[in-house]
């Protein structure tokens, strides 16, 4: 099928614009699906198929091809009911040649994107300054002042020595990586998280300042290409390794949620396979099955880390989804893969309070170390307007924020990120100040932890005033 006429070629786009005979292909055989039986058409049309040469009716049959254009066998049929013997061959010609041009074809397309690999600026984007470049000083944080703004108003460290000298607990790096999407500002979202502050002070919950318990810093930003995810990757994974292999928890501040990828894969580096489990905050499920012709994307950090076997399915929980996918069939899958999934589909039938108890159930039941992936859009967009792909539907910051602080209480954790934060979307800052109260929760519960306090622990003093014995008297 690779030289079709220009007849041919005319005729298909023809029919794009009049009878509606191409669509995108958001109905692609999903991975794990079972093989769709041939379709079996009716005997009405027998005489518009006759024509029809072996491998065209083969084709036409493989619903697995031609569900790029008719979702259901039913459209399929009514669409060739419609049509003259010649206008199906026409059409069943037009998809075949569409397929063809759509895959890859060796010595027709590139395979890969050459680099210049002669310039003498190759890796200059994610070189670090030589510490022989500076004055000679003792490693450790340093507290900054005239109030430059860093993550939480933490003091800064540069490297690894630092957050060893330092003791560090929680190391909060900025990746303003935005290519994994190619849209919507997500680049900066470490300044804005600097700049609006919220990480910071006293919890009116529990009375705690993380702060005051735990040993924070800013670890600056990652260098990003950002004219190439791929390599982006390696860097942000170098340096998320560096970060927890001093027994600090890195805080990843995004960028898009590609990010994830090099996050875990540096997690699973550090502790070893089947000792990290992820729980994943998000509208969108992010197993992208590997259908787009790049390998790594903010749809695609779960399936990219299951196909390089630095995961597996049962080390998820997916929490928040219910956007246009996964499909039925997508879903399937993911059980078959040993997901641990929650949708707002479970929130509607079962109410917030129970799918958030089951959730905190299955982390304390998997008892491994943990890393939180929380994309900003599992939030309804009411609350978080600056979010490159917002859905409707989502949770609340109330009822996010708690979830947040008890299993980062209740778990040993060891990474968190945040990501699709794109403050240009949101001159209000209402994005800004609802991501930071995300962090801010999270690190209270790994003060809480610190401290001893159980997951449920509220300051007495912040949820009675004690002038009545009203709780006694009416006990929940």
């Amino acid at each position: 099928m690779k030289n079709y006429s220009k007849k041919f070629k005319m005729l298909w786009l023809i029919m794009v614009v009049t009878l509606g005979a191409y669509a995108p292909a958001t109905f692609a055989q999903e991975e794990g699906e079972e093989e769709d039986a041939p379709v079996e058409f009716p005997a009405s049309l027998d005489a518009k198929l006759a024509g029809l040469s072996e491998a065209q009716l083969a084709y036409l049959k493989d619903s697995s091809k031609t569900r790029r254009y008719a979702s259901t066998t039913e459209e399929l049929i009514e669409a060739l009911e419609k049509r003259s013997a010649e206008q199906v061959a026409a059409y069943v010609d037009a998809m075949m040649w569409v397929e063809d041009q759509t895959g890859f074809e060796q010595g027709r397309d590139m395979a890969w994107l050459p680099l210049n690999t002669d310039s003498p600026d190759f890796n200059a984007w994610m070189v670090r300054r030589p510490r022989s470049f500076d004055p000679d000083r003792e490693p450790g944080p340093v507290s900054l002042a005239r109030g430059i703004p860093t993550f939480a108003g933490a003091p800064v460290a540069l490297t690894p020595e630092d957050l060893i000298a330092g003791e560090v607990n929680v190391a909060i790096v900025g990746a303003p990586l935005n290519m994994g999407s190619g849209w919507r500002d997500a680049g900066y979202g470490p300044l804005v998280m600097r700049t609006s502050g919220g990480m910071a002070g006293n919890d009116q919950y529990t009375q705690i300042s993380p702060g005051r318990e735990l040993n924070i810093v800013d670890y600056g930003d990652i260098a990003i290409d950002n004219d190439s995810t791929e390599r982006s990757m390696q860097h942000v994974r170098e340096v998320v390794r560096e970060i927890a292999e001093t027994g600090a928890i890195p805080f990843i501040i995004g960028g898009d949620h590609s990010l994830e990828y090099p996050n875990v894969a540096a997690l699973v580096d550090v502790y070893g396979k089947g000792n990290v489990s992820v729980i994943h905050f998000d509208a969108h499920h992010d197993v992208g099955m590997g259908d787009s012709p790049h390998h790594i994307s903010h749809g695609q950090p779960i399936y990219r880390l299951m196909r390089d076997r630095h995961i597996t399915g049962s080390d998820y929980i997916q929490v928040g989804l219910r956007s246009g996918g996964p499909s039925e069939s997508g879903y399937r899958w993911m059980r078959e893969q040993g997901f641990k999934y929650h949708s707002m589909a479970e929130v509607e039938r079962y109410g917030w309070e129970y799918v958030m108890e089951r959730v905190l159930d299955e982390a304390r039941r998997d008892g491994r170390k943990l890393h939180i992936s929380f994309d900003v859009d599992v939030l309804d967009p009411s609350y978080i307007v600056g979010t490159g792909t917002p859905v409707s539907g989502g949770m609340t910051p109330r009822e996010a924020i708690p979830i947040v602080r008890k299993l980062c209480a209740q778990q040993e954790l060891v990474g968190f990120d945040i990501v699709e934060i794109a403050p240009a979307l949101d001159p209000g800052y209402t994005t800004a100040l609802h991501s930071a109260a995300i962090i801010k929760a999270c690190l209270v519960g790994v003060a809480m932890r610190k401290l001893g306090h159980d997951i449920d622990y509220l300051n007495p003093v912040t949820i009675d005033h004690a002038q009545d014995n009203y709780h006694e008297e009416n006990p929940q």
